[in-house]
């Protein structure tokens, strides 16, 4: 069994070398992909975002993570107030995913925010998925953020020299989608041969 902690900033293709992970035989699980469950309408963190943050945030009936978003990269103390719904949901699914490994299962956990929660020691090792700045934001711009939207989430999360002091591999991701599968499959063989 090997758990590994996969993160890296906002638009530097980390969410790509995921699947590609996945693809190789890895267990993978999104940490924001939890975060979105913890909340979702019908659950007690549904119920408690909108007992904070008012129906201002609702859209049809459901949270827009958009404007949630808004709020809480505008307000330091507000994000606070969201992770403490949100984290402890997804620290209890990663948990139970964790306990659930059997024989020689590698779980990907893809936690963009794993310097900022202090979460290192809890993965056998760390792998960073970095890109140059300009890079960043063009492939953000793709997906339709706003240029202060992609400044503020860049300003929340930690710096680059804070994700690769943590980090056991560093992948560099400026180049094709084709050149990121490649070093992720070196990664991964050379974990086969060193975990096995």
């Amino acid at each position: 069994m090997l758990v590994i902690g996969l993160t890296g900033g906002i638009g530097s293709g980390k969410s790509l070398a995921a699947q590609y992970f996945a693809e190789l035989g890895a267990l993978v699980i999104d940490a924001d992909q939890l975060a979105r469950a913890a909340i979702e309408r019908g659950t007690s963190g549904f119920d408690e975002v909108v007992s904070i943050f008012g129906d201002s945030i609702l859209d049809n009936g459901d949270i827009n993570r958009r404007a949630l978003g808004e709020l809480v990269f505008k307000d330091p103390s507000r994000k606070l107030e969201l992770e403490a719904i949100i984290h402890p949901f997804v620290r209890s699914e990663f948990e139970a995913a964790v306990e659930s490994l059997t024989g020689d299962q590698r779980l990907v956990y893809e936690i963009p925010l794993l310097y900022e929660t202090n979460a290192a020691d809890r993965f056998d090792l760390v792998i960073t998925v970095e890109s140059e700045l300009d890079i960043r934001i063009q492939r953000l711009r793709a997906k339709g953020l706003h240029i202060s939207e992609i400044q503020a989430r860049i300003a929340a999360q930690a710096s680059r020299e804070d994700r690769t002091s943590i980090a056991d591999f560093v992948i560099e991701n400026n180049g094709t989608e084709d050149d990121l599968l490649r070093k992720v499959e070196n990664i991964w063989d050379g974990l086969k041969s060193t975990f096995n």
